[in-house]
């Protein structure tokens, strides 16, 4: 049992905090119990596992002094275990037909809840745009409820979008067209951008169509990001049932 905080391998989970360590090593850390499992069942390489009896009934890895772990933690409140783990390196699908460009988003949780949008509505990848957040820090994880270890996630450029066959559709405040009456039937990609400042013009001018989303907002000019990105991909989904 690890019963120092000044142990190596605790240290190391400690580096995993900063998003330059993790690109470095080309690992990042999944806590807690519904995280660890599904890294696991997507087939990630789980580098080493920690768990704190006291805290967890877990099956393997190594055992941690209650204290040790929630110095490894970075929740508040942790529940027991941790695992460091390989980050994937995945390519776009071949074939793809549905995918969602975040663009510039700086909070975490708001691109994990992309994550997820994105996954639940059977979105090929997330091509991330202009990064200013990690898809592998532990808020972006959580936010995703694991949709990170199974959905293509791709740092993009411009460039690389500009190249895509999917019709592109940016999601830009003031455009003449409802998001409801553009058609995503062929192959699609969706450019949202950050809700304080919107897709730069450097992304704007790569779609063929601009949407608006209505609203009867009294106060509020624009929606969260994920919330956008919720209703377009949803609405691709349902016109392709239709």
């Amino acid at each position: 049992m690890i019963t120092s905080v000044e142990n190596p391998r605790v240290k190391e989970v400690l580096r995993l905090r900063k998003a330059r360590e993790r690109r470095r090593a080309g690992l990042f850390v999944a806590e807690g119990p519904r995280e660890v499992a599904r890294a696991r069942e997507a087939g990630l390489t789980l580098r080493a596992t920690y768990f704190a009896p006291s805290l967890i009934d877990w099956d393997e890895g190594e055992e941690v002094d209650e204290r040790v772990l929630r110095k490894m933690s970075y929740r508040a409140e942790p529940e027991g275990v941790l695992a460091i783990v390989e980050t994937p390196h995945r390519s776009l699908p071949e074939q793809s037909t549905l995918v969602l460009v975040a663009v510039g988003i700086e909070k975490p949780g708001n691109l994990g809840a992309m994550a997820r949008t994105a996954d639940a509505a059977g979105a090929d990848a997330l091509l991330v745009g202009d990064a200013r957040s990690d898809p592998w820090s532990p808020n972006a994880i959580r936010a995703s409820t694991g949709a990170v270890f199974t959905l293509p996630i791709l740092d993009v450029t411009a460039d690389d979008v500009a190249r895509l066959p999917h019709r592109k559709v940016a999601a830009t405040v003031g455009a003449r067209t409802s998001h409801t009456d553009a058609d995503y039937t062929p192959p699609t990609a969706f450019l949202v951008g950050a809700e304080d400042e919107g897709l730069p013009d450097a992304w704007r001018t790569l779609a063929e169509v601009h949407v608006r989303i209505p609203m009867r907002a009294r106060t509020v000019d624009s929606l969260n990001a994920g919330t956008a990105a919720a209703i377009l991909l949803f609405e691709a989904l349902r016109q392709r049932r239709g």
